[in-house]
């Protein structure tokens, strides 16, 4: 499936059950309660999220300073601003995912299968470009 046809799909699909949801929900609990737990979720997503974007951006420093790469961090500041955008959007659909976003050991092994995923793939083609790359040997002269 194409990504746009994806995102075309994900912006019909996730509305929609979106508003299937708050109404079943309002109908069991009633209007202002709803609202009330949607405001709720929200805040306390928005705490998380600041919560868990502090010690993520001083992992990202920690790592900086001893001279590794932060993939993983920066990842996890990407997930966490994903889960942020998420957790503000009405709707309880949108907040299960975002929390979901929240629980470190998910979203570290989330990560860690995409980076994986990611490392054999371009490997694999790296080796499968380098048996049908053209090289091109020369020699320069540097003239000033």
């Amino acid at each position: 499936m194409k990504v746009l046809h994806l995102l075309l799909l994900l912006f019909i699909a996730v509305p929609l059950a979106e508003i299937w949801v708050l109404l079943q929900v309002g109908g069991m609990i009633g209007a202002l309660p709803t609202i009330g737990l949607v405001v709720l979720t929200a805040a306390v997503g928005a705490v998380l999220v600041r919560a868990q974007g502090f010690s993520t951006v001083l992992e990202v420093r920690r790592n900086l300073d001893a001279g590794e790469v932060p993939a993983v961090a920066i990842f996890e500041g990407i997930f966490l601003l994903v889960a942020g955008a998420l957790l503000l959007t009405p709707g309880f659909v949108t907040d299960a995912i975002g929390f979901a976003c929240l629980v470190p050991p998910l979203r570290r092994t989330v990560i860690l299968r995409f980076i994986e995923m990611r490392v054999i793939r371009s490997h694999h083609a790296a080796e499968a470009g380098s048996h049908r790359g053209h090289v091109f040997e020369g020699e320069f002269k540097r003239e000033d």
